[in-house]
């Protein structure tokens, strides 16, 4: 199912994940400075290609963004976003269109249903899922991204902890 977004919900959506990546890095409204934790990769490099992925507690998403992407905001939700882009020669990506199937799993091996949608916008394209949480989980997700224009499949597992409330 292809879904077309208005401008602003794909700003929104992008900005509502990159601010979440961020945590409470910073905060200091305890008058305790926040130790960072160490960063873990978003993106895997392929050559000419470079699939990019986040999974946040759908919570954090804004009522608009949400409804926007047809998103439940939930704590006990998490939301993968991946994309595809394609390197030029000078250095500069540009997203690519394609196909991109997940999975998920708990460390107790329980298999997760997630089914993956496209978005499009002008020229971008994003995938993204939904996944259900019960309390502290740490999820391994396994993405399978296949540019239109490259005939390859390129795979990528990445685990993140969630804590739902």
């Amino acid at each position: 199912m292809t879904h077309r977004v208005k401008p602003a919900g794909l700003w929104l959506l992008v900005a509502s994940l990159a601010l979440a990546a961020c945590g409470n890095a910073g905060n200091e409204t305890t008058g305790n400075a926040q130790t960072a934790a160490p960063s873990e990769p978003s993106f895997k490099d392929f050559g000419d290609y470079e699939v990019h992925y986040n999974a946040v507690r759908s919570d954090i998403l804004t009522a608009e963004v949400a409804h926007a992407y047809g998103i439940e905001r939930s704590a006990n939700s998490v939301l993968l976003n991946v994309s595809m882009l394609r390197k030029g020669a000078d250095g500069r990506t540009s997203p690519v269109d394609g196909t991109v199937t997940a999975t998920a799993y708990n460390l107790n091996g329980q298999l997760k249903s997630l089914e993956v949608r496209r978005i499009t916008e002008g020229t971008s394209v994003y995938f993204i899922g939904e996944v259900g949480i019960s309390g502290s989980e740490i999820l391994v997700f396994n993405i399978d991204a296949s540019p239109a224009d490259a005939g390859t499949k390129y795979s990528v597992q990445f685990k993140r902890e969630f804590f739902a409330d």
